[in-house]
């Protein structure tokens, strides 16, 4: 108990033993009046945080003596004179000497004294000697700043010296690289500082450069779309000037023509642009260097129409049209040029469809026809056909329309091919090669006039018309040629007649067409062949004629009878004429080819002087055959019911009035 007051009592000074006095195992409570409480620094975090067990070094190496003890010399005086010796007494209570312990004491004062005393201590019931060798060196001292610390001993100060040297040296070479670092830091911190700065000035000139974009943006919006209007891109020159002629060139053309507009347009306002008149020249120059090329690029196309067994048509829908805009391109900026080039294609297309129609021709003059002449008349002399061996059925045949017909019935419109025209043995009437030259001369008619409207469009009707004729007048003329030589020495009438409808329908389809430039070869083909048509029909009346003429007695009735023998010569027979048949199958066929005749064809007036000389023949041979009066009505009657026996199937305005003449002349003979 003693002790404990003693370690706990002040000195009456307040201060610390000497420093060459040993400590006193127990910790020493601290004074808290002594002014040294007031200069003694704090415990250092960083030594805690770092070691397990503190510094004995920490507070001598950082506190000054003056600060340790601060009248150190007043207070030994007062201890020497008053106090006996510690240690004395404590060697006198403990019953050994203490002074076996010098080097502890001194290696306890190089250790210095602790930074934080435990003001109580608890010697669990042992004597001090016990307590100061005991476990006490493992109990756990709460400092002042509340955190609990413990008390090692020597050994183990020495066992940790490597580790806390160890230590140390990592501490002392973090404080290098944190040095370093800090170094960096401030040198970062300066770099930073100007890369700072030079932000500032990059924000500032962004501000200015925003600006700027925006007032460009605002001209640009407003002189853009003039700026664009009259430049002219490399691209386009590039393009003009060296890429091959095809659909990307044509686009680039019609680029050019536009911006050609705009800049006239520009030049001619009231508002004169100079960048305009700068541009003039290179727009010029260009212009210049198109035209030579689309020249170049039409001239080789016409001189590819001149290649043998080359179509034509081919070559205007896959180059000419589809690259038309090259000719109103060219007459634009080039009117002579144009024309020249105009007239080589016109020229070129002449001599084309001239040495095509001529080859055609003489294809279609090597097919076999049927003879057919006056011998073939309605009123024919049969023995003379006879004896010029021409052969029964052309001679049968050109009076019956037959099969003929189907000619223009068929839906197959084109033409037959110059190969199997020359190859084709069979026989054929006129109107076979009439009707496979003119499918053939339409079509072609029709393609090219559709080409000229489309490729020529800047032309007027007149100017097309006239393009048209220049092509075409050559072989319209073959055309004419040959029908006139199919029909100059020909009087089938039925023929004829055919060749007119099938140049009709050939009207017709022109005009379906629109292709009304071929009117005039349709109106000169009706003038050829109406007349010959006309000339055919005298033919029949001339022969019909003639037998009326020869009419005389009972030997031309027996001629021209049925019965015509001498088994018949006592009685007349009241059958109906042959020449009758002959006439009702010719009546028959001209009916059924005139189902939609118009009122304005000759066709009804050659009819009706051809029945007037049918019905005067019959008048007469009644009378001069010695068929007695009261029975001349039922010959004429049976003739007649036989006519109409014949055409009964037929149609048309023109059939319905022949029914209705040979029905009255029926009824009026009392049949």
């Amino acid at each position: 108990m003693w002790l404990d007051r003693f370690s706990t009592q002040p000195t009456p000074g307040g201060s610390l033993p000497p420093p060459n006095r040993s400590y006193s195992p127990a910790p020493r409570r601290s004074n808290h009046l002594s002014p040294t409480s007031a200069t003694r620094p704090a415990f250092s975090p960083r030594a805690s945080s770092l070691s397990l067990v503190p510094k004995a070094n920490a507070s001598t190496s950082s506190l000054s003596g003056t600060h340790r003890i601060p009248n150190g010399s007043s207070l030994k005086q007062e201890l020497t004179a008053n106090v006996d010796d510690p240690w004395d007494v404590l060697e006198q209570i403990i019953g050994s000497s203490l002074r076996e312990h010098g080097k502890a004491r001194e290696e306890a004062e190089e250790c210095g004294r602790p930074d934080v005393l435990a003001e109580d201590v608890d010697f669990d019931g042992l004597s001090l000697r016990a307590f100061a060798h005991g476990n006490t060196r493992n109990k756990d001292v709460i400092g002042e700043d509340g955190q609990a610390s413990r008390d090692y001993s020597l050994e183990e100060y020495e066992r940790e010296k490597d580790t806390l040297e160890d230590l140390h040296k990592s501490i002392s070479v973090c404080d290098d690289v944190l040095r370093s670092v800090e170094v960096s830091l401030t040198s970062f911190q300066k770099d930073l500082g100007a890369v700072s700065a030079e932000i500032e000035t990059l924000q500032s000139r962004s501000v200015t450069l925003n600006t700027k974009i925006e007032n460009r943006r605002v001209v640009e919006k407003l002189l853009g779309p003039a700026v664009e209007e009259i430049s002219i891109s490399p691209a386009i020159v590039r393009v003009i000037a060296d890429e091959p002629i095809d659909e990307g060139w044509a686009q680039i053309l019609n680029e050019l023509e536009r911006r050609s507009k705009l800049i006239e347009s520009k030049l001619k306002g009231s508002d004169r642009i100079q960048a305009a008149s700068d541009v003039k020249p290179l727009l010029d120059d260009l212009t210049n260097k198109a035209v030579e090329r689309i020249r170049d690029f039409l001239v080789s196309q016409i001189k590819a129409l001149r290649s043998p067994n080359i179509n034509a048509q081919i070559i205007q829908q896959q180059k000419f049209l589809k690259y038309k805009e090259f000719h109103n391109f060219l007459a634009k900026h080039n009117q002579l040029l144009a024309e020249e080039i105009s007239q080589a294609y016109i020229n070129t297309m002449r001599w084309y469809y001239l040495d095509h129609f001529s080859r055609y021709r003489q294809a279609l003059e090597k097919i076999s026809l049927y003879h057919v002449d006056k011998h073939d008349a309605i009123g024919g002399d049969q023995s003379n056909q006879k004896a010029a061996s021409k052969p029964l059925q052309a001679s049968r045949d050109s009076l019956s329309i037959g099969r003929r017909r189907e000619i223009l019935k068929t839906s197959h419109n084109s033409a037959i091919t110059s190969y199997l025209a020359e190859e084709d043995k069979s026989t054929h009437y006129l109107e076979v090669p009439f009707r496979n030259f003119h499918v053939a001369l339409v079509d072609n008619a029709s393609a090219e006039y559709s080409f000229l409207t489309e490729f020529f469009s800047s032309n007027s009707f007149q100017q097309m018309s006239r393009k048209f004729a220049e092509i075409f007048e050559p072989t319209f003329n073959l055309g004419l040629a040959l029908t006139k030589d199919l029909i100059d020495n020909s009087y089938d009438c039925l023929g004829l007649l055919l060749c007119v409808r099938l140049n009709q329908h050939a009207a017709f389809e022109l005009q379906r067409r629109k292709v009304p430039v071929a009117d005039g070869y349709i109106n000169r083909t009706n003038m050829l062949l109406w007349p010959k048509f006309q000339l055919a029909i005298d033919m029949h009346c001339e022969s019909i004629r003639r037998l009326t003429g020869t009419a005389n007695g009972r030997s031309a009735a027996s001629a021209l009878s049925f019965t015509g023998g001498a088994a018949n010569s006592s009685k007349q027979s009241l059958a109906p004429h042959y020449l009758t048949q002959r006439f009702g199958v010719f009546l028959e066929a001209i009916l059924a080819l005139s189902r939609e005749a118009g009122d304005d064809e000759p066709l009804s007036n050659s009819l009706a002087r051809l029945r007037g000389e049918f019905e005067g023949f019959l008048l007469k041979t009644s009378k001069s055959s010695g068929i007695d009066a009261s029975k001349r009505g039922k010959f004429l009657g049976n003739n007649y019911s036989l006519i109409q026996t014949i055409i009964a199937d037929t149609e048309g305005k023109l059939a319905q009035e022949q029914k209705e003449h040979f029905g009255k002349m029926a009824h009026a003979a009392g049949v």
